[in-house]
């Protein structure tokens, strides 16, 4: 206790505090100083990416240095109240839990890289592209939303460093780097569906053969850092049927940030070719009246289910 109030009568002395304060201002000048030198030194010539991570580097640098050479001029010879410190900052853990879980958040991000500035990821409910990666929170340019098929919103939305603990995150760009999208077509029953099926595989092969080449090497590139194998990445459609006709759905690979384009280019080549046919076309949800007699297959008509009731 003697120590403690001895430390405290020579902390407020006017020599000590003076000369505690020169020093601490002379270090702040210093290191701002070689913060500016070394940004002007680094940044010439360089493009907007390289700078960001430049000005990001240097910060992570200067800033923890200049923390602990101002704490030294403060706190040297403060062993005496070791266990006030222990007790305070015990205390300060329990008040700031949710900015050390951000700290903890951001030095996991550093360190494990589950995306980096450039990236579109989703983490719960929010998805957009990293622009940002600050010591206690992230920043994402929107996407999606009341916005369909990935496009931007223009909102730019902070999300704490601790929600990478929590909430499951999904990186477009990392590993593998394209998407899987779907474009589901729907033709009548009374339609030639092979045709189509066949019209529709062309047009996604004209499409996604480029791709596919792309992405047979980014493939074996992944499959080094991770357990990613696909035996088939050449565009595909399936066959299914729904209520009110055949459903012919092409499933092709795209580039995460071009995947509407992509839709309207194909759609596009799919109505045009469609106009050319007097044997294909669009379902949709309609009401009609269906005559056994006149539509049904012969088989299945009441004359001959009569017939063969009788033979037996």
């Amino acid at each position: 206790m003697e120590s403690l109030i001895s430390f405290s009568d020579g902390l407020f002395s006017g020599d000590f505090l003076e000369s505690k304060i020169f020093y601490t201002i002379l270090a702040i000048v210093v290191f701002w100083l070689i913060r500016r030198i070394s940004l002007i030194v680094l940044l010439r010539g360089r493009d907007v990416q390289v700078q960001y991570r430049i000005r990001k580097s240097v910060a992570y640098i200067t800033f923890p240095l200049a923390f602990l050479v101002i704490g030294r001029i403060w706190f040297a010879g403060f062993q005496a109240v070791s266990t006030y410190l222990g007790l305070l900052s015990a205390g300060l853990a329990i008040a700031l839990q949710t900015p050390l879980v951000n700290l903890a958040g951001w030095a996991f991000i550093l360190w494990r890289q589950p995306f980096k500035v450039g990236d579109r990821v989703q983490l719960g409910d929010h998805r957009g592209d990293v622009i940002d990666q600050r010591i206690f929170m992230f920043s994402l340019m929107e996407i999606g939303n009341w916005v369909d098929s990935d496009q931007s919103t223009g909102r730019v939305i902070h999300i704490p460093n601790g929600k990478i603990f929590n909430e499951v995150l999904a990186n477009y760009s990392q590993g593998f780097q394209y998407i899987w999208n779907e474009i589901p077509v729907l033709v009548t029953f009374e339609s030639d569906w092979r045709k189509a099926k066949q019209i529709l595989g062309e047009i996604a092969h004209q499409h996604g053969d480029s791709l596919s080449d792309s992405a047979a090497r980014r493939l074996r590139e992944a499959a080094k850092k991770f357990m990613i194998f696909y035996k088939k990445l050449t565009p595909v459609v399936y066959t299914t049927v729904k209520d009110c006709g055949v459903m012919l759905t092409i499933r092709y690979l795209c580039d995460p940030r071009k995947r509407r384009g992509s839709e309207e280019e194909l759609w596009e080549n799919i109505l045009d070719a469609f106009a050319v046919h007097d044997d294909i076309d669009f379902a949709y949800p309609t009401q009609r009246f269906y005559t056994n007699m006149s539509e049904g297959k012969p088989g299945t008509r009441p004359e001959a289910v009569y017939k063969t009731d009788s033979r037996e």
